[in-house]
């Protein structure tokens, strides 16, 4: 990249495209919604999955199965197999967030009795922790109207949870809390990284960095639990494992590259509304007005980020 070709964006981070332009905002946002979609299904993906395989073993197995078609693409594009020694720590954090603990605690939250669309509607607040993140680790500053309706969307969706749960967090809520902070981490540091690598080699990377522990554990517990394949929920832990695991990622972090990683990630607000649908579709859950409210609340404060250019 010449010289004349890069800006400097707040961070420091000299790249080939400026979040803050218009156009490529926009671009962003269009590529992050992309991943969003693909990351919608995730929850009833899961609870598919965990009826024929143990829900360890669906957390930490998803990447392991991300893992061999992360190095295959790698492999295939003639590119170096490991991220560069520089990075290893910044690669290491997304491994941490996204790799184990995303799949792990909204994993365990399924398992401890929230439904898809309950646990999609309380980690609608991870835009809001993306965006506290970006601030701290991306050097973003976003203008007062994007807080705002950062904050709105995640003041409704606190009270969706409250009123659930008769006026406190169940167990459940607070594994699916875990679930969001690691996930706003990983994202803030692969959006960072995203910067000056593709998406795609971001997230391979963090995945194969990540291989040594997944794939032998997988194994072990593949051994050492009870496992009951049915097509059902082998097609759940494909999707898990391929799309919510690796491709959505592609688009995902492409975009919080392009459009900010705040502006960008508001993009997800509309993740529990699309994962209602699927909720009702593929696993026939029923929801009452209040979750329906709580979904089209977190909508609406999707218009408004993105309208608050950073």
């Amino acid at each position: 990249m010449s010289t004349k070709d890069s800006v400097i964006v707040p961070s420091g981070v000299a790249v080939g495209a400026n979040p803050a332009r218009p156009g490529t905002a926009w671009r962003g946002s269009a590529l992050a919604a992309l991943g969003v979609l693909s990351f919608s299904g995730s929850f009833p993906a899961t609870v598919f999955a965990m009826e024929g395989f143990d829900p360890y073993l669906v957390a930490i197995g998803r990447a392991a199965v991300a893992a061999v078609a992360a190095l295959i693409c790698l492999m295939a594009a003639r590119v170096p197999l490991l991220p560069p020694r520089s990075q290893l720590r910044s690669y290491l954090v997304i491994a941490v967030g996204v790799v184990f603990g995303f799949p792990l605690f909204s994993g365990l939250a399924l398992d401890a009795g929230a439904s898809a669309s309950h646990a999609a509607v309380v980690t609608g607040l991870l835009p809001a922790a993306t965006a506290a993140c970006a601030v701290l680790r991306g050097g973003e500053r976003p203008r007062p109207l994007f807080w705002v309706a950062c904050g709105l969307g995640a003041v409704a969706i606190t009270a969706f949870t409250l009123s659930r749960g008769g006026g406190h967090a169940t167990g459940a809520d607070l594994l699916l809390v875990g679930a969001l902070l690691s996930a706003a981490v990983g994202y803030t540091e692969g959006g960072r990284l995203a910067r000056e690598t593709p998406g795609w080699r971001v997230i391979s990377y963090a995945l194969v960095v990540a291989a040594p522990l997944t794939v032998p554990v997988t194994v072990a517990l593949a051994l050492a639990t009870d496992v009951r394949p049915s097509a059902v929920s082998l097609a759940g832990f494909a999707y898990v494992g391929l799309v919510s695991m690796f491709l959505g990622f592609i688009p995902w972090y492409a975009g919080l590259a392009a459009g900010g990683i705040a502006r960008a990630g508001q993009t997800q607000l509309a993740q529990p509304l699309l994962t209602l649908l699927w909720a009702w579709l593929l696993l026939g859950e029923r929801f009452g007005p209040a979750t329906v409210a709580a979904a089209l609340a977190v909508l609406v404060c999707v218009a408004m980020t993105q309208r608050a250019r950073s």
